[in-house]
Protein backbone atom coordinates (compact mmCIF):
# COMPACT_ATOMS: atom_id res chain seq x y z
CA UNK A 1 0.00 0.00 0.00
CA UNK A 2 1.18 3.46 -0.63
CA UNK A 3 -0.02 6.97 0.66
CA UNK A 4 0.44 10.13 -0.57
CA UNK A 5 0.27 13.30 0.81
CA UNK A 6 -1.49 15.52 -2.03
CA UNK A 7 -2.18 15.13 -5.74
CA UNK A 8 1.48 15.86 -6.90
CA UNK A 9 2.20 13.21 -5.04
CA UNK A 10 -0.08 10.50 -6.28
CA UNK A 11 0.93 11.34 -9.61
CA UNK A 12 4.41 11.08 -8.72
CA UNK A 13 3.46 7.53 -7.39
CA UNK A 14 1.68 6.37 -10.29
CA UNK A 15 4.56 7.37 -12.85
CA UNK A 16 6.55 4.73 -10.65
CA UNK A 17 4.63 2.13 -10.22
CA UNK A 18 1.11 0.66 -11.32
CA UNK A 19 -1.35 0.20 -8.82
CA UNK A 20 -4.35 -2.12 -9.07
CA UNK A 21 -6.53 0.05 -7.55
CA UNK A 22 -6.17 3.60 -6.83
CA UNK A 23 -8.41 5.39 -3.67
CA UNK A 24 -8.80 9.24 -4.44
CA UNK A 25 -9.57 12.07 -2.42
CA UNK A 26 -10.94 14.43 -3.86
CA UNK A 27 -9.60 17.49 -2.11
CA UNK A 28 -6.22 17.58 -1.66
CA UNK A 29 -3.83 20.37 -1.36
CA UNK A 30 -1.38 21.42 -4.58
CA UNK A 31 -3.95 19.40 -7.15
CA UNK A 32 -7.02 18.07 -6.03
CA UNK A 33 -8.24 14.35 -7.53
CA UNK A 34 -10.00 15.47 -10.07
CA UNK A 35 -6.59 17.18 -11.80
CA UNK A 36 -4.88 14.35 -10.39
CA UNK A 37 -7.25 11.78 -12.29
CA UNK A 38 -7.42 13.72 -15.24
CA UNK A 39 -3.43 13.79 -15.55
CA UNK A 40 -3.65 10.19 -14.63
CA UNK A 41 -6.06 9.53 -17.90
CA UNK A 42 -3.63 11.18 -20.19
CA UNK A 43 -0.70 9.49 -19.32
CA UNK A 44 -2.52 6.18 -19.72
CA UNK A 45 -3.46 7.03 -23.80
CA UNK A 46 -2.10 4.83 -25.82
CA UNK A 47 -0.56 2.65 -23.32
CA UNK A 48 -2.95 0.21 -22.84
CA UNK A 49 -2.97 0.77 -19.26
CA UNK A 50 -6.14 1.47 -17.37
CA UNK A 51 -5.62 1.96 -13.36
CA UNK A 52 -9.36 1.98 -11.91
CA UNK A 53 -9.55 5.15 -9.06
CA UNK A 54 -12.37 5.38 -7.32
CA UNK A 55 -13.38 8.67 -5.49
CA UNK A 56 -13.22 9.01 -1.69
CA UNK A 57 -14.76 12.46 -0.92
CA UNK A 58 -17.62 14.25 1.62
CA UNK A 59 -19.35 15.57 -1.35
CA UNK A 60 -22.57 14.00 -2.11
CA UNK A 61 -24.50 16.94 -3.30
CA UNK A 62 -25.99 16.25 -6.61
CA UNK A 63 -23.65 16.05 -9.67
CA UNK A 64 -20.90 15.62 -7.66
CA UNK A 65 -20.56 11.78 -9.05
CA UNK A 66 -20.66 13.22 -12.58
CA UNK A 67 -18.10 15.43 -12.25
CA UNK A 68 -16.21 12.81 -10.95
CA UNK A 69 -17.11 10.18 -13.27
CA UNK A 70 -16.29 13.07 -16.08
CA UNK A 71 -12.89 13.72 -15.00
CA UNK A 72 -12.21 10.23 -15.51
CA UNK A 73 -12.56 8.36 -11.95
CA UNK A 74 -13.96 4.79 -12.04
CA UNK A 75 -16.23 5.09 -9.33
CA UNK A 76 -17.53 7.04 -6.65
CA UNK A 77 -17.85 6.76 -2.92
CA UNK A 78 -18.96 9.02 0.03
CA UNK A 79 -17.30 9.72 3.73
CA UNK A 80 -17.77 8.81 6.26
CA UNK A 81 -16.93 5.60 4.13
CA UNK A 82 -19.06 2.03 5.06
CA UNK A 83 -17.15 -0.97 4.89
CA UNK A 84 -19.63 -3.23 2.54
CA UNK A 85 -19.93 -0.41 0.22
CA UNK A 86 -15.68 -0.17 -0.31
CA UNK A 87 -15.38 -3.89 -0.32
CA UNK A 88 -17.87 -4.18 -2.83
CA UNK A 89 -15.84 -1.71 -4.46
CA UNK A 90 -12.81 -3.63 -4.33
CA UNK A 91 -14.25 -6.51 -5.73
CA UNK A 92 -15.90 -5.11 -8.41
CA UNK A 93 -12.71 -2.91 -9.79
CA UNK A 94 -9.94 -5.48 -8.76
CA UNK A 95 -10.88 -9.16 -10.06
CA UNK A 96 -9.64 -11.91 -8.18
CA UNK A 97 -6.32 -13.51 -9.30
CA UNK A 98 -5.65 -10.28 -11.23
CA UNK A 99 -1.24 -9.59 -11.05
CA UNK A 100 0.35 -6.68 -12.15
CA UNK A 101 3.44 -7.13 -13.24
CA UNK A 102 6.33 -4.44 -12.61
CA UNK A 103 6.17 -3.58 -16.17
CA UNK A 104 2.29 -2.57 -16.53
CA UNK A 105 0.78 -5.33 -18.08
CA UNK A 106 -1.96 -7.25 -16.16
CA UNK A 107 -2.35 -11.06 -16.17
CA UNK A 108 -4.96 -13.14 -14.23
CA UNK A 109 -3.70 -16.26 -12.95
CA UNK A 110 -5.37 -19.60 -13.15
CA UNK A 111 -7.54 -20.40 -9.82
Amino acid sequence: MTTVNNGREALAAVEKETFDLILMDVQMPEMDGLETTAAIRRREQGTGLHQPILAMTAHAMKGDEAQCLAAGMDGYITKPVRSEELFGMIERYVPRGRTVEPDGTATRSKV
